[in-house]
């Protein structure tokens, strides 16, 4: 029940008709008798600079969960922002602090690092290929760096991304072998995409299929189907696989942190998680 005392959380981002978390905060919060709701709110690009500051000058805005298209823009309106943000180059979640001013964080390669702990598999010492380096691949890039990851290749359609995502995390981590300009997945012990490609219906595939490795484990993170088309190539290949919201599970107890609503296990989440496609 959403009333005067509620804790509004906007999920900012355009389109909304995938969006996922309202489906697993609000479950959890009603179970542990949280007053707060996570509220999708669609806003264009061309909007999203004068409405970010808007919405947190309502006063029952608690704070707001970024996603595409919105994550990297996030990052120069924010007030402050972690290292982990810097580094990714992008934002996807923004509170108010005590002073007044806007707190910008990033939790998507959080999110995928514990995914792949889940599934048991080891970033550390992984040679790993991320294809998309928007807000989401540049968090999980950051992610996978500071997870010791021995060998790191990025590609993106725009050079400019990949270009200006391998230069941060060379001025962070040094020693990185980090490899761009090729979206080859053969040799890697795991894959990313992390592209929009599988939103639509028409969609091509991400990543050539037919040079993956039965033995590459494969995270996605596109969310509008459990099983995207991606996803089902490489699974009847023989491949480990991630889906989309393992990541989104994964990096929930570190928004309820950010955001001082304590912590949760993400096994606690999907028990109560009503997701629907």
């Amino acid at each position: 029940m959403i009333d005067g005392k509620t804790k509004l959380i906007a999920h900012i981002g355009y389109p909304t008709e995938t969006f996922k978390s309202p489906m697993i905060y609000n479950p959890y919060f009603a179970a542990r008798g949280i007053n707060a709701a996570v509220i999708p709110i669609g806003c264009r690009a061309e909007d999203y600079d004068s409405f970010l500051k808007l919405a947190f000058r309502l006063t029952n805005v608690h704070g707001a969960l970024i996603t595409m298209p919105h994550k990297v823009r996030t990052l120069e309106l924010v007030d402050e922002a972690s290292v982990s943000a810097k580094i990714a180059g992008a934002c996807n979640g923004v509170r108010i602090d005590e002073r007044g001013m806007m707190i910008g964080d990033m939790f998507d390669g959080e999110g995928f690092v514990r995914g792949l702990a889940r599934n048991n598999r080891r970033a550390t010492g992984a040679s790993v290929l991320v294809a998309g380096c928007g807000g989401v691949g540049s968090a999980i890039a950051a992610s996978l760096a500071k997870a010791g990851v021995s060998r790191l290749a990025l590609y993106d359609a725009f050079a400019s991304a990949m270009d200006g995502l391998a230069g941060r995390i060379k001025t962070h981590y040094p020693k990185l072998d980090v490899i761009t300009g090729s979206a080859d997945p053969a040799g890697y012990d795991i894959v990313v995409n992390a592209t929009p490609l599988g939103m639509k219906k028409d969609d091509p595939l991400p990543i050539d299929v037919t040079r993956i490795s039965p033995s590459t484990f494969v995270g996605e993170v596109v969310m509008k189907e459990e099983i995207t088309p991606f996803l089902a190539a490489v699974r009847a290949k023989g491949c480990g696989y991630q889906v989309g919201t393992d990541m989104l599970f994964e990096q929930i107890p570190a928004y309820l942190e950010f955001f001082g609503f304590g912590t949760v296990t993400s096994d606690e989440l999907r028990k109560l998680a009503q997701i629907h496609y």
